[in-house]
C-alpha cells in the first residue's frame, strides 16, 4: 500500500484517536509494517533508501489525516538520523534495523521546564558511574514518550552537552502521560523522569560537547523537515474539506461558494497551500543534493508551511461555521494541531532570526 492509500485508510479512526487514549499500538505496527518508519535510512540498515522528497510526501499524506501519524514518523526518523550520522558501527548495527522495522520505538527527550527554545540550558545530567553512565533529570513534552522503548536524551556532562540512548525499561525511568493538551492529542506525549538511571557507556552517541550542535542539531533538522511537510498536508487537507463544504452548503437558497467573499478566501487558502508545498519541495531538492543551504532552507520551509497550515485551517474553521467547532470537526482538529506546529522544532521568532542571518549571508 502506498502512503496516500495508507493515509486514506487511517482517516476514519483519526478523530477517535484524538479524542481517546492516542494512537493504538496496532496502528503503530501497521505504519512499521508498511515500511514508513525511518524510510530514508539506507537499505543496508533496514530502511527503504527513500529520498527527502519521498519522505516529505509521506509526511504530507499522513499530516493531512492525523498529525500523530506524522509525528510517529518524525520522532522515529529523528533518532534514526542521529544514530546513522553520529553512532558508531556497533550502534548502527544494533539500533537502525530495529528502528526501521518498528521493533523499537524511539523518542527524542530534549525539552525541559527551563530549557525549551534554548536547549543549551538543560539541567539533566549524564555522568560516569561504575559499570557505565548515570542519567539524572526530567524531560517534558516528549512526543510518543508513552510508547517509546528508548529515549535519545540530551543532557549536561563534564565535557559539555552530550546525548545517550536510555531504554525505557531500565530502573529509574518513570513515564508520566500528558493528556488534554491543545493539539497532537493522539501522539502519546509524556513527561519522563530519569532517577539515577544506569546505562552502558556504549549507549552514548558521540563524545561530550557534540550533544547540541551535532547530535541534537541533526535530530532537529530532520524534525523540522518532516513537520514542514506535515503542515503542507494540513493546509491541503483543510483546503479540500473547505472547498467541498462551501460547494455543497446552501444558505438562503444559494451555495456558500456563490459568494464572492467566500471564493476569495478560498483562493487565498489555495495560494498559501501551494506556496508552502513549493518551499518544502525546494528544501527537499537541496537536501538531496547535499547543499549547505539546505539547513536554512529547511527552517524556511517549516516556518512557511506551519504559518500556512495555521492560516488555512483557521479559515477552514470559519467557513465551516458551527460545524467547524464541533467536537468531531476534522478542520477543527487539524487547526489545533497546526497551532502546535508553530511552536515545536523552533517557534516563529527563533526561525525569523535564523532566516534573517541566512538572508544576510546570501547578500554577502
Amino acid at each position: 500500500m502506498d502512503h496516500a492509500a495508507f493515509a486514506e485508510s487511517a482517516r476514519a479512526g483519526a478523530a477517535a484517536w484524538d479524542a481517546g487514549a492516542g494512537l493504538p499500538a496496532e496502528v503503530v505496527r501497521s505504519v512499521a509494517d508498511a515500511g514508513f518508519l525511518a524510510a530514508d535510512l539506507p537499505v543496508e540498515h533496514g530502511g527503504r533508501g527513500w529520498s527527502a522528497t519521498e519522505v516529505g510526501e509521506l509526511c504530507a499524506s499522513l499530516g493531512g489525516v492525523c498529525s500523530a501519524l506524522r509525528a510517529l514518523v518524525t520522532v522515529q526518523g529523528m533518532v534514526a538520523a542521529t544514530v546513522l550520522r553520529w553512532g558508531d558501527r556497533g550502534q548502527r548495527a544494533t539500533w537502525l534495523p530495529a528502528l526501521a522495522g518498528g521493533d523499537r520505538l524511539a523518542a527524542f527527550a530534549a525539552t525541559e521546564t527551563g530549557a525549551g527554545t534554548d536547549l543549551s540550558a538543560v539541567d539533566t545530567e549524564i555522568s560516569a558511574t561504575p559499570g557505565g553512565l548515570r542519567v539524572r533529570g526530567r524531560k517534558v513534552w516528549v512526543t510518543f514518550g508513552q510508547s517509546a522503548d528508548a529515549f535519545l536524551v540530551l543532557a549536561r556532562s563534564g565535557g559539555g552537552l552530550r546525548t545517550a540512548l536510555v531504554e525505557a525499561d531500565r530502573p529509574g525511568v518513570t513515564v508520566e502521560p500528558v493528556t488534554g493538551q491543545l493539539g497532537m492529542r493522539a501522539a502519546r506525549i509524556a513527561n519522563v523522569r530519569f532517577d539515577d538511571v544506569t546505562i552502558p557507556a556504549a549507549n552514548a552517541i558521540a563524545p561530550p560537547g557534540y550533544g547540541l550542535s551535532h547530535v541534537a542539531g541533526t535530530a532537529l533538522d530532520h524534525g523540522r523537515f518532516t513537520v514542514a511537510w506535515g503542515c503542507v498536508g494540513i493546509a491541503e487537507s483543510c483546503l479540500d474539506h473547505t472547498a467541498t463544504h462551501v460547494g455543497t452548503r446552501t444558505q438562503g437558497g444559494a451555495r456558500l461558494a456563490d459568494h464572492d467573499a467566500v471564493r476569495a478566501l478560498l483562493g487565498r487558502c489555495l495560494a498559501e497551500a501551494r506556496a508552502a508545498r513549493a518551499v518544502c519541495a525546494h528544501a527537499a531538492a537541496l537536501r538531496e543534493r547535499g547543499e549547505p543551504a539546505a539547513i536554512a532552507e529547511t527552517v524556511l520551509a517549516k516556518y512557511t508551511a506551519s504559518r500556512a497550515a495555521t492560516a488555512v485551517s483557521e479559515h477552514a474553521v470559519r467557513l465551516h461555521g458551527s460545524a467547524g467547532i464541533a467536537p468531531d470537526s476534522t478542520v477543527g482538529r487539524l487547526h489545533r494541531d497546526a497551532v502546535v506546529m508553530r511552536i515545536i522544532e523552533g517557534p516563529d521568532e527563533v526561525a525569523e532570526r535564523h532566516l534573517g542571518d541566512h538572508a544576510l549571508r546570501r547578500r554577502r
